[in-house]
Protein backbone atom coordinates (compact mmCIF):
# COMPACT_ATOMS: atom_id res chain seq x y z
CA UNK A 1 0.00 0.00 0.00
CA UNK A 2 1.61 3.54 -0.90
CA UNK A 3 1.30 6.68 1.60
CA UNK A 4 0.24 9.79 0.07
CA UNK A 5 0.21 12.60 1.76
CA UNK A 6 -1.73 15.98 0.81
CA UNK A 7 -1.91 19.02 3.70
CA UNK A 8 -4.19 20.09 6.03
CA UNK A 9 -3.12 23.53 6.97
CA UNK A 10 -5.00 26.66 5.80
CA UNK A 11 -2.83 27.82 3.28
CA UNK A 12 -2.93 24.51 1.77
CA UNK A 13 -6.85 24.29 2.33
CA UNK A 14 -7.27 27.83 0.97
CA UNK A 15 -5.60 26.61 -2.40
CA UNK A 16 -7.97 23.53 -2.68
CA UNK A 17 -6.52 20.69 -0.77
CA UNK A 18 -9.43 18.95 0.52
CA UNK A 19 -11.23 18.85 -3.16
CA UNK A 20 -7.56 17.97 -4.44
CA UNK A 21 -7.44 15.02 -1.41
CA UNK A 22 -10.77 13.79 -2.38
CA UNK A 23 -9.76 13.73 -5.79
CA UNK A 24 -6.27 11.63 -5.46
CA UNK A 25 -8.74 8.82 -3.26
CA UNK A 26 -11.28 8.78 -5.70
CA UNK A 27 -9.08 8.37 -8.57
CA UNK A 28 -6.86 5.80 -6.91
CA UNK A 29 -10.08 3.58 -6.42
CA UNK A 30 -11.42 3.85 -9.86
CA UNK A 31 -8.08 2.47 -10.93
CA UNK A 32 -7.88 -0.06 -8.05
CA UNK A 33 -4.92 1.22 -6.62
CA UNK A 34 -4.66 0.35 -2.61
CA UNK A 35 -3.27 3.81 -1.48
CA UNK A 36 -3.30 5.27 2.58
CA UNK A 37 -3.90 9.15 2.01
CA UNK A 38 -2.93 11.18 5.06
CA UNK A 39 -3.55 14.67 5.98
CA UNK A 40 -0.15 15.71 6.95
CA UNK A 41 0.18 19.40 7.75
CA UNK A 42 2.75 21.91 6.08
CA UNK A 43 6.25 21.67 5.97
CA UNK A 44 6.46 25.28 5.74
CA UNK A 45 7.28 25.57 1.89
CA UNK A 46 4.67 27.64 0.83
CA UNK A 47 5.17 28.59 -2.33
CA UNK A 48 4.76 25.07 -3.24
CA UNK A 49 1.53 24.49 -1.69
CA UNK A 50 -0.20 22.27 -2.21
CA UNK A 51 2.81 20.03 -1.92
CA UNK A 52 1.20 16.21 -2.57
CA UNK A 53 3.71 14.11 -1.15
CA UNK A 54 4.50 10.17 -1.73
CA UNK A 55 6.49 7.67 0.25
CA UNK A 56 8.95 5.99 -1.88
CA UNK A 57 12.07 3.77 -1.04
CA UNK A 58 14.10 6.69 -2.20
CA UNK A 59 12.20 8.98 0.56
CA UNK A 60 9.03 10.95 0.33
CA UNK A 61 8.49 12.53 -3.38
CA UNK A 62 7.09 16.11 -3.85
CA UNK A 63 5.05 17.14 -6.67
CA UNK A 64 4.33 20.75 -6.59
CA UNK A 65 0.98 23.13 -6.65
CA UNK A 66 -0.52 20.56 -7.99
CA UNK A 67 -4.53 21.24 -8.44
CA UNK A 68 -7.33 18.56 -9.18
CA UNK A 69 -7.31 18.64 -12.94
CA UNK A 70 -3.61 17.39 -12.46
CA UNK A 71 -4.99 13.96 -10.67
CA UNK A 72 -5.40 11.80 -14.09
CA UNK A 73 -2.16 12.93 -15.22
CA UNK A 74 -0.04 12.36 -12.12
CA UNK A 75 -1.46 8.51 -12.21
CA UNK A 76 -1.01 8.24 -15.48
CA UNK A 77 2.84 9.42 -14.91
CA UNK A 78 2.57 6.93 -11.85
CA UNK A 79 3.09 9.41 -9.33
CA UNK A 80 2.03 6.25 -6.85
CA UNK A 81 5.66 5.03 -7.39
CA UNK A 82 7.61 8.60 -7.86
CA UNK A 83 7.23 8.73 -11.38
CA UNK A 84 8.48 11.69 -13.55
CA UNK A 85 5.70 15.09 -13.86
CA UNK A 86 6.04 18.17 -14.52
CA UNK A 87 4.82 18.41 -10.64
CA UNK A 88 7.39 16.46 -9.43
CA UNK A 89 10.27 18.51 -7.23
CA UNK A 90 12.01 14.80 -5.88
CA UNK A 91 12.73 14.17 -2.51
CA UNK A 92 11.21 16.47 -0.64
CA UNK A 93 13.46 16.45 2.06
CA UNK A 94 16.11 17.13 -0.56
CA UNK A 95 14.73 20.22 -1.69
CA UNK A 96 17.38 23.03 -0.54
CA UNK A 97 15.06 25.80 0.47
CA UNK A 98 14.64 23.05 3.62
CA UNK A 99 17.48 20.77 3.44
CA UNK A 100 19.94 23.82 4.71
CA UNK A 101 17.48 24.70 7.54
CA UNK A 102 18.25 23.89 11.57
CA UNK A 103 14.96 22.54 12.03
CA UNK A 104 14.86 21.69 16.05
CA UNK A 105 11.10 23.76 16.88
CA UNK A 106 9.36 22.29 13.42
CA UNK A 107 11.44 19.24 13.33
CA UNK A 108 8.18 17.11 12.97
CA UNK A 109 5.71 19.63 11.17
CA UNK A 110 4.49 18.85 7.58
CA UNK A 111 6.26 15.11 8.33
CA UNK A 112 3.66 14.00 10.68
CA UNK A 113 -0.40 13.22 10.71
CA UNK A 114 -1.20 16.09 13.21
CA UNK A 115 -3.70 14.23 14.91
CA UNK A 116 -1.73 11.05 15.58
CA UNK A 117 -0.60 9.99 18.93
CA UNK A 118 1.36 7.15 17.30
CA UNK A 119 3.19 9.49 14.90
CA UNK A 120 4.30 11.86 17.40
CA UNK A 121 5.04 9.47 19.59
CA UNK A 122 7.23 8.01 17.00
CA UNK A 123 9.11 10.89 16.48
CA UNK A 124 10.32 12.23 20.15
CA UNK A 125 6.99 13.32 21.44
CA UNK A 126 6.69 13.14 24.73
CA UNK A 127 10.67 12.44 25.37
CA UNK A 128 10.54 16.26 27.03
CA UNK A 129 7.85 15.84 29.45
CA UNK A 130 8.86 12.39 30.59
CA UNK A 131 12.43 14.28 31.65
CA UNK A 132 10.84 17.21 33.08
CA UNK A 133 8.89 15.11 35.44
CA UNK A 134 11.90 13.14 36.71
CA UNK A 135 13.31 16.72 37.37
CA UNK A 136 13.33 18.67 40.61
CA UNK A 137 11.05 21.82 39.30
CA UNK A 138 14.16 24.31 40.72
CA UNK A 139 16.66 22.69 38.25
CA UNK A 140 14.17 22.78 35.44
CA UNK A 141 13.74 26.22 35.64
CA UNK A 142 17.69 26.82 36.13
CA UNK A 143 18.03 24.29 32.71
CA UNK A 144 15.63 26.79 31.19
CA UNK A 145 17.78 29.51 32.01
CA UNK A 146 20.89 28.00 30.83
CA UNK A 147 19.74 27.04 27.52
CA UNK A 148 19.04 30.46 26.75
CA UNK A 149 15.27 30.59 25.59
CA UNK A 150 13.87 33.99 25.28
CA UNK A 151 10.20 34.32 24.99
CA UNK A 152 9.92 34.38 20.74
CA UNK A 153 6.92 36.65 21.00
CA UNK A 154 8.77 40.05 20.63
CA UNK A 155 10.00 41.13 24.14
CA UNK A 156 12.65 38.07 24.35
CA UNK A 157 12.42 38.06 27.72
CA UNK A 158 14.65 35.10 29.48
CA UNK A 159 11.91 32.05 30.14
CA UNK A 160 13.54 30.31 32.51
CA UNK A 161 13.71 33.49 34.59
CA UNK A 162 9.49 34.21 34.27
CA UNK A 163 9.04 30.35 35.00
CA UNK A 164 10.99 30.61 38.24
CA UNK A 165 9.35 33.43 39.35
CA UNK A 166 5.88 31.36 38.88
CA UNK A 167 7.75 28.45 40.86
CA UNK A 168 8.58 30.46 43.76
CA UNK A 169 4.97 32.45 44.45
CA UNK A 170 3.07 31.37 46.65
CA UNK A 171 -0.27 30.55 45.97
CA UNK A 172 -3.00 28.25 45.80
CA UNK A 173 -3.87 28.36 42.23
CA UNK A 174 -1.44 29.63 39.04
CA UNK A 175 -1.73 29.45 35.72
CA UNK A 176 -0.05 28.46 32.22
CA UNK A 177 -1.23 30.75 29.28
CA UNK A 178 -0.26 30.63 25.81
CA UNK A 179 -0.90 33.98 23.69
CA UNK A 180 -1.42 32.66 20.59
CA UNK A 181 -2.79 35.76 19.01
CA UNK A 182 -0.59 35.94 16.25
CA UNK A 183 -1.87 39.38 14.42
CA UNK A 184 1.39 40.59 12.75
CA UNK A 185 1.41 40.74 9.85
CA UNK A 186 4.11 38.78 7.18
CA UNK A 187 3.87 35.88 10.77
CA UNK A 188 2.65 32.43 10.40
CA UNK A 189 4.37 30.29 12.64
CA UNK A 190 1.97 29.77 15.61
CA UNK A 191 -0.23 29.25 13.18
CA UNK A 192 1.98 26.10 11.48
CA UNK A 193 2.61 25.27 14.97
CA UNK A 194 -0.91 24.44 16.11
CA UNK A 195 -1.71 22.90 12.71
CA UNK A 196 0.79 21.18 11.77
CA UNK A 197 2.14 19.72 15.09
CA UNK A 198 -0.33 20.56 17.81
CA UNK A 199 1.17 18.13 20.86
CA UNK A 200 4.53 19.93 20.96
CA UNK A 201 2.58 22.99 22.00
CA UNK A 202 0.40 20.47 24.47
CA UNK A 203 3.45 19.10 25.63
CA UNK A 204 5.32 22.26 26.02
CA UNK A 205 2.27 23.94 27.96
CA UNK A 206 2.19 20.83 30.39
CA UNK A 207 5.92 20.84 30.82
CA UNK A 208 5.78 24.55 32.32
CA UNK A 209 2.64 23.51 34.26
CA UNK A 210 4.23 20.24 36.03
CA UNK A 211 7.81 22.54 36.82
CA UNK A 212 6.27 25.33 38.03
CA UNK A 213 3.08 23.68 39.57
CA UNK A 214 0.31 25.42 37.52
CA UNK A 215 -2.71 23.33 37.16
CA UNK A 216 -4.64 24.74 34.86
CA UNK A 217 -3.97 26.39 30.89
CA UNK A 218 -5.37 28.12 28.13
CA UNK A 219 -4.63 28.65 24.74
CA UNK A 220 -5.61 31.87 23.75
CA UNK A 221 -6.45 32.07 19.70
CA UNK A 222 -7.39 34.49 17.39
CA UNK A 223 -10.75 34.05 15.77
CA UNK A 224 -9.38 34.46 12.83
CA UNK A 225 -7.41 30.84 12.90
CA UNK A 226 -10.75 28.22 13.02
CA UNK A 227 -8.93 25.61 11.44
CA UNK A 228 -5.96 25.85 14.61
CA UNK A 229 -8.87 26.22 17.62
CA UNK A 230 -10.41 23.27 15.64
CA UNK A 231 -7.10 21.07 15.63
CA UNK A 232 -5.98 21.85 18.83
CA UNK A 233 -9.32 21.00 20.34
CA UNK A 234 -9.68 17.53 18.69
CA UNK A 235 -5.58 17.00 20.06
CA UNK A 236 -6.46 18.00 23.45
CA UNK A 237 -9.01 15.80 23.17
CA UNK A 238 -6.93 12.94 22.26
CA UNK A 239 -4.06 14.00 24.68
CA UNK A 240 -6.66 13.75 27.30
CA UNK A 241 -7.92 10.17 26.21
CA UNK A 242 -4.43 9.33 26.22
CA UNK A 243 -3.88 10.27 29.98
CA UNK A 244 -1.56 13.11 29.22
CA UNK A 245 -3.76 15.49 30.65
CA UNK A 246 -6.06 15.36 33.94
CA UNK A 247 -5.37 14.53 37.58
CA UNK A 248 -2.53 12.58 36.81
CA UNK A 249 -0.28 13.15 34.19
CA UNK A 250 1.10 10.17 32.58
CA UNK A 251 0.42 8.59 35.71
CA UNK A 252 2.43 10.92 37.90
CA UNK A 253 1.29 13.06 40.67
CA UNK A 254 1.01 16.07 38.69
CA UNK A 255 -2.37 17.48 37.66
CA UNK A 256 -3.00 19.54 34.57
CA UNK A 257 -6.34 20.68 32.53
CA UNK A 258 -5.73 22.43 29.20
CA UNK A 259 -8.52 24.65 27.59
CA UNK A 260 -8.58 26.47 24.29
CA UNK A 261 -10.34 30.15 24.09
CA UNK A 262 -11.08 32.20 21.09
CA UNK A 263 -9.81 36.04 21.09
CA UNK A 264 -12.44 38.17 19.67
CA UNK A 265 -9.81 40.13 16.67
CA UNK A 266 -8.29 42.78 18.70
CA UNK A 267 -4.74 43.10 18.05
CA UNK A 268 -3.66 44.91 20.92
CA UNK A 269 -4.73 41.34 23.21
CA UNK A 270 -1.37 40.35 21.76
CA UNK A 271 -0.26 42.38 24.69
CA UNK A 272 -0.51 40.14 27.58
CA UNK A 273 -1.92 41.92 30.20
CA UNK A 274 -4.29 42.86 27.38
CA UNK A 275 -5.18 39.27 26.76
CA UNK A 276 -5.48 38.14 30.64
CA UNK A 277 -8.14 40.90 30.67
CA UNK A 278 -9.82 39.56 27.41
CA UNK A 279 -9.22 36.34 29.19
CA UNK A 280 -11.51 37.04 32.22
CA UNK A 281 -13.87 38.41 29.88
CA UNK A 282 -13.64 42.23 29.82
CA UNK A 283 -12.38 44.56 27.31
CA UNK A 284 -8.90 44.15 26.24
CA UNK A 285 -7.12 46.83 27.40
CA UNK A 286 -3.66 47.08 28.45
CA UNK A 287 -2.74 47.13 32.77
CA UNK A 288 -0.29 48.82 33.90
CA UNK A 289 2.64 47.06 35.59
CA UNK A 290 3.95 46.62 38.41
CA UNK A 291 2.59 43.71 39.46
CA UNK A 292 3.83 41.51 36.57
CA UNK A 293 1.57 38.64 34.95
CA UNK A 294 4.26 36.17 36.86
CA UNK A 295 2.90 37.43 40.36
CA UNK A 296 -0.56 38.60 39.72
CA UNK A 297 -1.59 37.39 36.48
CA UNK A 298 -5.15 35.46 34.87
CA UNK A 299 -7.44 36.65 37.88
CA UNK A 300 -5.07 37.86 39.79
CA UNK A 301 -3.12 35.09 40.75
CA UNK A 302 0.69 33.72 39.33
CA UNK A 303 0.73 33.37 35.64
CA UNK A 304 3.38 32.52 33.09
CA UNK A 305 2.45 34.06 29.77
CA UNK A 306 4.60 32.40 26.68
CA UNK A 307 3.77 32.66 23.06
CA UNK A 308 3.30 29.38 20.76
CA UNK A 309 6.80 29.21 19.80
CA UNK A 310 8.55 29.65 23.22
CA UNK A 311 6.49 26.66 24.35
CA UNK A 312 6.33 24.18 21.76
CA UNK A 313 10.36 24.81 21.97
CA UNK A 314 10.38 23.50 25.27
CA UNK A 315 10.11 20.10 24.99
CA UNK A 316 13.62 19.26 22.60
CA UNK A 317 15.26 21.31 25.86
CA UNK A 318 14.14 19.19 28.22
CA UNK A 319 14.76 15.91 25.60
CA UNK A 320 18.14 16.81 24.45
CA UNK A 321 19.27 18.66 27.70
CA UNK A 322 19.79 22.56 27.98
CA UNK A 323 23.86 22.84 26.40
CA UNK A 324 22.29 21.07 22.78
CA UNK A 325 19.96 23.90 22.46
CA UNK A 326 22.38 26.55 23.72
CA UNK A 327 24.97 25.37 21.18
CA UNK A 328 22.48 27.25 18.54
CA UNK A 329 22.95 31.20 17.94
CA UNK A 330 24.78 33.61 18.85
CA UNK A 331 25.62 36.39 21.93
CA UNK A 332 22.43 36.26 23.82
CA UNK A 333 20.34 35.05 21.30
CA UNK A 334 20.41 31.24 21.72
CA UNK A 335 19.07 28.22 19.80
CA UNK A 336 16.68 29.02 16.73
CA UNK A 337 13.76 31.32 15.59
CA UNK A 338 11.65 30.07 12.37
CA UNK A 339 11.44 33.42 10.35
CA UNK A 340 8.52 33.56 8.24
CA UNK A 341 8.97 35.10 4.80
CA UNK A 342 6.21 37.06 3.04
CA UNK A 343 5.10 40.27 1.17
CA UNK A 344 6.93 40.68 -2.11
CA UNK A 345 9.03 37.48 -2.15
CA UNK A 346 9.39 34.88 -4.85
CA UNK A 347 9.37 31.73 -2.74
CA UNK A 348 7.44 32.65 0.60
CA UNK A 349 7.61 30.16 3.66
CA UNK A 350 9.29 29.37 7.04
CA UNK A 351 12.56 29.11 7.61
CA UNK A 352 14.08 28.37 10.84
CA UNK A 353 17.62 28.91 11.65
CA UNK A 354 20.16 29.64 14.53
CA UNK A 355 20.17 33.43 15.03
CA UNK A 356 23.27 34.99 13.35
CA UNK A 357 21.86 34.40 9.50
CA UNK A 358 21.46 37.48 7.94
CA UNK A 359 18.38 38.94 6.06
CA UNK A 360 20.70 38.97 3.00
CA UNK A 361 21.07 35.49 2.86
CA UNK A 362 17.10 35.19 4.19
CA UNK A 363 15.66 37.33 1.18
CA UNK A 364 18.18 36.02 -1.92
CA UNK A 365 19.23 32.36 -0.51
CA UNK A 366 16.08 31.33 0.45
CA UNK A 367 13.74 34.04 -0.55
CA UNK A 368 14.91 33.89 -4.19
CA UNK A 369 14.16 37.83 -4.69
CA UNK A 370 10.95 39.47 -5.08
CA UNK A 371 8.05 37.73 -6.09
CA UNK A 372 7.81 41.05 -8.92
CA UNK A 373 10.94 40.40 -10.09
CA UNK A 374 12.22 44.18 -9.11
CA UNK A 375 14.82 44.75 -6.89
CA UNK A 376 13.93 44.99 -3.33
CA UNK A 377 13.86 48.30 -1.28
CA UNK A 378 12.90 47.03 2.24
CA UNK A 379 11.93 44.95 4.36
CA UNK A 380 9.70 45.41 7.78
CA UNK A 381 11.02 43.04 9.90
CA UNK A 382 9.03 42.47 13.42
CA UNK A 383 5.60 42.79 12.67
CA UNK A 384 3.56 46.41 11.86
CA UNK A 385 5.10 47.72 14.25
CA UNK A 386 8.50 47.07 12.91
CA UNK A 387 11.28 48.96 11.39
CA UNK A 388 11.68 49.13 7.66
CA UNK A 389 15.45 48.49 7.41
CA UNK A 390 17.31 49.62 3.94
CA UNK A 391 19.96 47.08 2.15
CA UNK A 392 22.93 48.95 3.92
CA UNK A 393 21.23 47.02 6.82
CA UNK A 394 20.60 43.75 5.25
CA UNK A 395 24.02 41.99 6.45
CA UNK A 396 23.44 42.84 10.25
CA UNK A 397 23.16 39.20 12.04
CA UNK A 398 19.76 38.80 13.01
CA UNK A 399 20.25 38.66 16.65
CA UNK A 400 18.31 40.91 19.11
CA UNK A 401 20.90 43.02 20.67
CA UNK A 402 22.69 43.70 17.26
CA UNK A 403 19.34 44.60 15.80
CA UNK A 404 18.32 47.15 18.81
CA UNK A 405 21.65 48.59 18.65
CA UNK A 406 20.28 50.09 15.64
CA UNK A 407 16.79 50.88 16.25
CA UNK A 408 15.34 47.84 14.97
CA UNK A 409 13.40 44.70 16.35
CA UNK A 410 13.27 40.87 15.66
CA UNK A 411 9.86 40.62 17.13
CA UNK A 412 7.98 37.30 15.80
CA UNK A 413 10.35 37.16 13.14
CA UNK A 414 8.15 38.00 10.18
CA UNK A 415 9.46 39.72 7.29
CA UNK A 416 7.42 41.53 4.65
CA UNK A 417 9.59 42.60 1.34
CA UNK A 418 9.07 45.72 -0.17
CA UNK A 419 10.10 46.05 -4.11
CA UNK A 420 11.31 49.69 -5.39
CA UNK A 421 8.02 50.83 -6.38
CA UNK A 422 6.83 50.90 -2.69
CA UNK A 423 6.56 54.42 -1.16
CA UNK A 424 7.46 53.76 2.56
CA UNK A 425 5.99 57.61 3.45
CA UNK A 426 2.43 55.81 2.69
CA UNK A 427 3.80 53.29 4.62
CA UNK A 428 4.63 54.87 7.62
CA UNK A 429 1.15 57.07 7.33
CA UNK A 430 -0.64 53.54 7.30
CA UNK A 431 1.40 52.57 10.51
CA UNK A 432 -0.48 55.50 12.39
CA UNK A 433 -3.04 54.62 11.09
CA UNK A 434 -3.17 51.31 12.08
CA UNK A 435 -2.24 52.00 15.64
CA UNK A 436 -5.15 54.65 15.85
CA UNK A 437 -7.75 51.84 14.47
CA UNK A 438 -5.80 49.15 16.99
CA UNK A 439 -5.15 51.22 20.21
CA UNK A 440 -7.27 50.54 23.47
CA UNK A 441 -7.03 53.75 24.37
CA UNK A 442 -6.16 53.82 27.94
CA UNK A 443 -3.38 55.87 27.22
CA UNK A 444 -2.91 59.41 25.77
CA UNK A 445 0.87 58.95 23.74
CA UNK A 446 -0.96 56.09 21.94
CA UNK A 447 -4.47 57.28 21.44
CA UNK A 448 -4.09 60.48 20.66
CA UNK A 449 -0.42 60.19 19.54
CA UNK A 450 -1.45 58.25 16.60
CA UNK A 451 -4.48 60.08 15.55
CA UNK A 452 -1.64 63.11 15.42
CA UNK A 453 0.35 61.38 13.80
CA UNK A 454 -1.59 60.80 10.89
CA UNK A 455 -2.13 64.12 10.32
CA UNK A 456 1.05 65.60 10.63
CA UNK A 457 2.34 62.86 7.96
CA UNK A 458 -0.24 63.53 5.81
CA UNK A 459 1.10 67.45 5.87
CA UNK A 460 4.42 66.24 5.54
CA UNK A 461 3.07 64.17 2.19
CA UNK A 462 1.16 67.04 0.68
CA UNK A 463 4.17 69.73 1.09
CA UNK A 464 4.63 71.09 4.25
CA UNK A 465 8.35 69.77 4.47
CA UNK A 466 9.89 72.47 6.93
CA UNK A 467 11.66 71.52 9.38
CA UNK A 468 9.35 72.59 12.01
CA UNK A 469 6.81 69.93 10.70
CA UNK A 470 9.36 67.30 10.69
CA UNK A 471 10.45 67.99 13.82
CA UNK A 472 7.30 67.71 15.54
CA UNK A 473 7.01 64.34 13.98
CA UNK A 474 10.07 63.11 15.32
CA UNK A 475 8.85 64.94 18.77
CA UNK A 476 5.46 63.05 18.77
CA UNK A 477 7.05 60.06 17.95
CA UNK A 478 9.53 60.39 20.99
CA UNK A 479 6.62 60.90 23.10
CA UNK A 480 4.86 58.11 21.98
CA UNK A 481 8.30 56.08 22.09
CA UNK A 482 8.67 56.91 26.15
CA UNK A 483 4.78 57.67 27.62
CA UNK A 484 3.24 54.72 26.00
CA UNK A 485 1.78 52.09 28.19
CA UNK A 486 2.85 49.30 26.06
CA UNK A 487 4.57 48.42 22.81
CA UNK A 488 1.14 48.99 21.04
CA UNK A 489 1.91 52.92 21.07
CA UNK A 490 5.59 52.40 21.89
CA UNK A 491 6.81 50.77 18.80
CA UNK A 492 4.14 52.73 16.18
CA UNK A 493 7.20 55.21 16.02
CA UNK A 494 9.51 52.26 14.40
CA UNK A 495 8.21 51.76 11.17
CA UNK A 496 7.27 56.04 10.74
CA UNK A 497 11.13 56.58 12.01
CA UNK A 498 12.72 54.23 10.25
CA UNK A 499 10.76 55.37 6.81
CA UNK A 500 11.89 59.12 7.92
CA UNK A 501 15.50 58.21 8.37
CA UNK A 502 16.03 55.80 5.44
CA UNK A 503 13.92 56.74 2.32
CA UNK A 504 13.30 60.74 3.24
CA UNK A 505 12.63 60.98 -0.55
CA UNK A 506 9.62 59.16 -0.19
CA UNK A 507 7.94 62.44 2.16
CA UNK A 508 9.43 64.83 -0.38
CA UNK A 509 12.38 65.74 1.66
CA UNK A 510 15.86 66.60 0.67
CA UNK A 511 19.32 66.57 2.66
CA UNK A 512 19.79 65.33 6.28
CA UNK A 513 16.57 65.08 7.73
CA UNK A 514 17.88 61.68 9.63
CA UNK A 515 17.97 61.51 13.60
CA UNK A 516 19.81 59.64 16.05
CA UNK A 517 16.64 57.16 16.22
CA UNK A 518 18.88 53.86 16.26
CA UNK A 519 20.21 55.80 20.04
CA UNK A 520 17.21 56.47 21.12
CA UNK A 521 15.05 53.26 20.35
CA UNK A 522 17.93 51.14 21.92
CA UNK A 523 17.42 53.38 24.99
CA UNK A 524 13.81 52.85 24.96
Amino acid sequence: MTRIYVPRDSSALALGADALAEAIATEATRRGIDIELVRNGSRGLLWLEPLVEVATPEGRIGYANVETQDVAALFDAGFVDGGEHARRVGVVDEIPYLKKQQRLTFARIGITDPLSIDDYLANGGLDGLRAALQTDGDAACAALIESGLRGRGGAAFPAGIKWRTVRGAKAAQKYIVCNADEGDSGTFSDRLVMESDPYMLIEGMIIAGVVTGATVGYIYVRSEYPHSIATLEAAIAHARKAGWLGDSVLSSTHRFELFVAKGAGSYVCGEETALLESLEGKRGIVRAKPPVPALAGLYGQPTVINNVITLATVPIIFARGAAFYQNFGMGRSRGTLPFQLAGNIRRGGLVELAFGVTLRELLEDYGGGTASGRPARAVQVGGPLGTYLPQSQWDIPMDYEAYAAVGAVIGHGGLVVHDDTSNLAELAQYAMHFCALESCGKCTPCRIGSTRGVEVIARIRNGDTSTRQVQLLRDLCDTMVSGSLCAMGGMTPYPVLSALDHFPEDFGLAGDHTADHATKAAAA
